[in-house]
């Protein structure tokens, strides 16, 4: 079975071959994306995968409704914890990125309806025949990275976005020859 390169041990080859790519239209999961995407700046994304339940212990399953009532006793709290990443910047965007996200769900009905919109609600789908193709960023992950720092969202840059977008299935980026692309389309 032909799988994209990057996923390089078994973490990571599950969630290639069970999520990423798969549209995704679930608030608390896009939520739970929005965080680790964030936390991920800087770091690869197989060390935040290795912390992802670790991260939803700590981040009370990602419920948006909780986290943006985090008190600093709490963000103390979780930069004792060994088992997500302690950066304090981080962990102060999470509490801060679910009070705007709080507030787009307000004005949108839900997050979903205000990210997807960005797509026209439906994925982009590439063709890209070598892991050398994909790209970084595009116009769309600028477009909604732009967005959503004016509605003080942080750790939100354009490679963030796009990686989101990748992740959530906003943009099917499975190389052609991986089974995986033909599935995630829709």
């Amino acid at each position: 079975m032909k799988r994209c390169d990057w996923p390089k041990n078994p973490i990571a080859v599950k969630y290639h071959d069970e999520e990423w790519g798969v549209p995704l239209h679930d608030d608390q999961k896009l939520f739970e994306f929005v965080v680790l995407e964030g936390a991920q700046a800087g770091l690869s994304w197989d060390t935040i995968l290795a912390k992802r339940e670790n991260y939803r212990k700590a981040f009370d399953n990602f419920d948006v409704q909780k986290v943006a009532k985090y008190s600093d006793g709490k963000v103390e709290k979780l930069l004792q914890d060994t088992g997500i990443i302690r950066n304090r910047l981080k962990v102060n965007a999470a509490v801060s990125n679910a009070r705007a996200y709080i507030a787009v769900q307000k004005e949108f009905g839900s997050f979903d309806k205000y990210i997807w919109a960005f797509v026209d609600g439906k994925p982009i789908l590439n063709r890209w025949q070598e892991n050398s193709q994909v790209p970084a960023t595009s116009e769309v992950s600028d477009a909604i990275s732009k967005d959503m720092k004016a509605r003080g969202f942080k750790f939100v840059g354009s490679t963030i976005i796009y990686a989101h977008m990748q992740a959530t299935g906003m943009i099917n980026d499975h190389l052609v020859s991986c089974f995986r692309h033909k599935e995630c389309q829709l």
